[in-house]
This record gives structure tokens, sequence and C-alpha cells, in this order.
């Protein structure tokens, strides 16, 4: 016993020691959004009904059911007449694109975005300490942030990261290697960037599960500045709260729901099949379960526990239109959903029981830039802001989904009302439309 006594301060000293020091880690594990720009093509790269159609005519592939397919898939996909594509495509090159073809692109995409971002926020690029592209179809050498660290003359000492492979959800992903990255480094700044090549990925084949990708995904990418410097913090326009990545890729049929391939015809192209709604639901769900105890109230954590197994013991069944049976809303104000296609935006409202305004943002972005791939939340980011919807103190559910097959979301909080109009600039009036429909 009187061990114990002598041996308790040395105790409680060592316990408060830990709890201290777990408590300082986590006030330090920060990550500011400090601000982003998203590329907007050039006015002679825009896919209007005309371009369209002489596109769609060089393909002498397609018959009578590929060409009533491909009508009757672009009226209702959800995209616009003012989508854009690469200029070799534009010219008649979309089957002989060169390397070159694809440097420029990623160069145009890339250079203007990272541009306005040093512009915008007057941090110099000799103070980026880590840098991050996420563009899954082309992996040159020299890559692509060396392309990025060579233009600027950035550090020596600077971490350098290039995702490939990983679709639509990229940028969440790039996000979050920042945030652990931010565990190590401390006071640091990064730079995400997030595009898609298309140059020669444009598909001339026959098979409608390939063509898929020519009818939704077009030119456009994201650059992003984060730090973890507490100095930012007045200055920052969002900090990340929460990040969540679920990969379902041992699943055969999810893996299998976006990939790319031949087709009978030797044709490389990028199937989008039949299971992917089914993958994206299961995906979407598994993430959430991790997702939404971090983020909703606890009062509303026990409503739903105490309804459900309330129910349960009932029998009773649950509506399909319910939702995910918790109030989304007790904790999230806005939710920045993928613009990956419409009946993608469309599942997801249904199972999270989303209204028309909550949708509205992705709506729109898809309909004026089209599946613009990991690059396209910021575009849906950029509606809400250039709409004026974003006040300080709101919460942001950012849900992406992409090839693997994965889901990574992540939760924003707003540090000041945002009312910047962006790459929307002097067409926020013209939205939201009042139909959704493409006249090609």
């Amino acid at each position: 016993m009187g061990l114990f006594l002598a041996m308790l301060p040395l105790l409680l000293h060592y316990i408060i020691f830990n709890l201290y020091k777990l408590g300082y880690q986590k006030k330090d594990q920060c990550c500011y959004m400090l601000s982003y720009e998203c590329h907007k093509a050039a006015e002679d790269q825009k896919l209007d009904p005309r371009s369209s159609a002489r596109i769609i005519s060089r393909n002498k592939n397609l018959g009578i059911e590929e060409y009533k397919f491909l009508l009757k898939t672009t009226v209702s996909s959800g995209i616009g007449e003012e989508t854009c594509i690469p200029k070799n495509i534009m010219e008649g090159r979309e089957e002989s694109a060169t390397l070159m073809d694809e440097i420029s692109e990623m160069d145009g995409i890339l250079f203007d975005a990272v541009d306005k971002l040093f512009a915008k926020t007057g941090v110099s690029p000799s103070e980026i300490n880590s840098i991050v592209s996420s563009v899954s179809l082309f992996s040159p050498a020299p890559s692509l942030t060396a392309r990025v660290i060579n233009r600027y003359k950035m550090r020596e000492d600077i971490k350098a990261f290039n995702l490939s492979g990983m679709g639509c959800s990229a940028s969440a992903v790039a996000i979050d290697l920042v945030k652990q990255l931010f565990k190590t480094y401390k006071n640091s700044f990064a730079i995400v960037m997030s595009t898609e090549s298309m140059s020669s990925h444009w598909y001339p084949g026959k098979d409608k599960s390939m063509m898929l990708s020519n009818i939704l995904f077009r030119t456009g990418s994201c650059s992003i500045l984060l730090t973890n410097n507490r100095d930012w913090k007045n200055k920052a326009l969002m900090e990340l709260t929460c990040s969540v990545r679920t990969h379902i890729g041992s699943n055969d049929e999810a893996y299998n729901s976006c990939f790319q391939a031949e087709d009978d015809l030797g044709i490389n192209g990028f199937r989008l099949n039949k299971d992917l709604p089914k993958a994206g639901a299961k995906a979407l769900t598994m993430n959430l379960r991790v997702l939404l105890p971090k983020v909703i109230p606890l009062s509303e954590v026990l409503r739903y526990r105490i309804s459900y197994y309330r129910n349960k013991i009932m029998k009773r069944p649950t509506p399909k239109d319910a939702g995910p049976g918790l109030d989304l809303k007790s904790g999230i104000d806005h939710f920045c959903v993928h613009p990956g296609w419409r009946a993608i935006i469309d599942g997801a409202g249904q199972s999270l029981a989303l209204n028309d305004y909550d949708l509205e943002p992705a709506r729109m972005a898809l309909y004026r830039f089209g599946n613009t791939s990991s690059g396209g939340l910021w575009y849906v980011l950029g509606y809400m802001e250039a709409k004026k919807r974003l006040k300080k103190g709101d919460k942001i559910l950012m849900i992406s989904l992409g090839a693997g097959f994965k889901c990574n979301n992540c939760v924003w909080k707003v540090m000041k009302d945002v009312e910047d109009t962006n790459v929307w600039k002097n067409c926020t009036d013209q939205y939201p439309t009042k139909t959704l429909a493409n006249s090609s």
C-alpha cells in the first residue's frame, strides 16, 4: 500500500502528461483552405451542338443503334451545350493524339489554375512545401508535379506526389494526403491540383458502355492552396474538420464498374457498366457510417438509434424514400455532390433525402462544365460561393465517387462569409436553368 501511494503522484503525472500531449497534438492538426481556383476553357473549345455533330459524324464505327443511343443519352445526361473538350479533338485529331497534345493540354489547364491561385493569395511558389497532382489517365516522365515545380522554380526540399488511376474521387484523396502530411510538417503550405487528361482518351469505338465517357467527361481542373499554419487562420476560407476514405475494390463487381480497357475492336476506352450505381450506393453507405457520427450531433444519433431499434422490434418496414434515417441537416448545411452524371446526382439525393435546393449546385456544375473528373467538386463549391450561399460557421459535406471502387468524403467548416463569383463570373444569373435537357 505504501508503495502504491508513493507511485500514485508519478502515475497521475504520467496520465496528465499524455492527456495534455494528446490534446496538444489534436489541436495542432489543422488544415485550412486558403483559396481554390478552377480552370475555364477557351471559347474555341466549346462543344456546342454543331461541333458535337461534326465529331460524331467522323466516327465510321457507328451504326443506327449507336447514333440513337448517343442522341438519347446526350439529351438526358444533364450535360449542357457550353462544356469544353481538348483542342486536338476539336481539330479532328482524336484518333491520332500525340504525347505533345497531352502535355500541352495539361500545361494549359494546370498552369492557368495555379497562376490564378498564386496571384489571388499572394503566397510565393518558394513557400510551397508539398504539391500533389491527381490525374488518372496520364502519368508522364518527368511527372506533372515536376513540370509545375520547374515552371515556378520551387524549393529543393518540396514533397511531390502524383496520384493516378483513382478516377473522380482523387481530389478528396489528395486532400486527405495533405492532411496526413500536415501531422509531420508544421507551418506548411501545400497545393493540390485536380484534373483529367482527355486529349488522347476520346473513345472512337461503338461499345455503348464506353461511349458514355465521351458524353460525360469534359475539360476542367482546380488548384487548391492549403496550410496548417495557424497564423493564416483568419485568412482561410474553410477548415477541414473530417475526412473518411472507403475502398471496396475487393468486391469484383465494384472493381469492374469503372474500368479502362479495350473493346472488341481493340480500341482503348473507359467502361462505365451497369454495376456502377450499385457500387456507388454501397461505397457511400459504408463511408457515411463512419463519417456521420463524427459530424452529426449526439442527440440526433441517439434519436436515430432509438427509432431504428424500436422499428426493428416492432418489425416496421422502412420506406424506400426514407433516406439514411438520420437528419443530416442537423450537422451539415450544404452538400457538395460529385457532378459525375445526372443519375449519380439524383441517386445521391434520393439516398440522402436531399431536396432540389441541395442538389442544384451539382446539377448546374454538370450542366455548365460537365464531368471534369477529380476537379468537379470544386466547380460545385464555386457555384455555392457565387450564389452567396456560404456563411461563416456553415458545414459542407463533399461527396466523391471514383474508380477502384472508392468513396472519399470530407467535411469543411466555412471560416468567413464567401461570395467570390470565381469561375462562374458573368454567368451566375443564368443559373439555375429551367431545363437540363440538351438539344444536341
